[in-house]
């Protein structure tokens, strides 16, 4: 017999998650409380690109789909854990078999300087030729341990867009994939809009 595994991949979300420069912090606020009113309610004030998110085509692109345009069996699939050892190299990547509609993750090492300011300006871009293989190969997303695959003018987010080829950002603890065969489970909100906090779950078969 077989036993699943969840692990969640996922930041937590609260008044102190890091904000990547330039975009609006979280903010909650209380407007019914249990001990007055019988039940709690709670309003909550977020950017699109909060924590861990995922990216629409609409991000970067004219015209692209916006999250509640994707297809559900876009946001789960086989996962495919890739090691990145300082700057991405083509030549690491092209070793690891891919397939179609993979769910390519990169374990950078990022995620460890997640509350700490280099954070969101000293990490490994994703290269263009690495972006162009995953087209060529047909994965329908990426995800990273990182706040952004590129910097600007975001070739990469816009190559890998352009074909609808979501991207997951703000990754954690994906070194725990080493070694597993694993779905990943990652739906966001059902939003017309750019992008939306998700919880991005691995699903490991383990031995019962």
């Amino acid at each position: 017999m077989r036993v699943m595994k969840f692990i969640d991949l996922s930041v937590p979300l609260n008044e102190h998650t890091p904000i990547y420069p330039g975009d609006p912090a979280m903010s909650i606020r209380s407007h019914a409380v249990l001990d007055a009113d019988g039940y709690e309610v709670h309003s909550v004030c977020l950017g699109t690109h909060l924590g861990t998110h995922i990216d629409a085509p609409s991000h970067m692109l004219a015209g692209g789909k916006t999250l509640d345009q994707i297809p559900l069996e876009k946001f789960s699939g086989h996962g495919v854990y890739i090691k990145i050892e300082g700057n991405f190299d083509f030549e690491v990547v092209k070793k690891v078999p891919l397939a179609i509609d993979d769910i390519v993750l990169f374990d950078t090492g990022m995620s460890i300087s997640f509350d700490l300011p280099h954070y969101f300006h000293k990490y490994p871009p994703l290269t263009e030729a690495i972006a162009n293989y995953l087209v060529e190969r047909e994965v329908k997303m990426v995800g990273v341990d990182m706040c952004s695959v590129d910097y600007p003018p975001f070739p990469v987010h816009k190559m890998l867009l352009a074909h609808e080829i979501l991207i997951i950002e703000n990754l954690t603890g994906l070194s725990r994939l080493q070694g597993q065969n694993f779905t990943i489970h990652a739906f966001p909100l059902s939003l017309p809009l750019d992008a939306s906090p998700t919880r991005v779950i691995a699903e490991i078969l383990t031995p019962g």
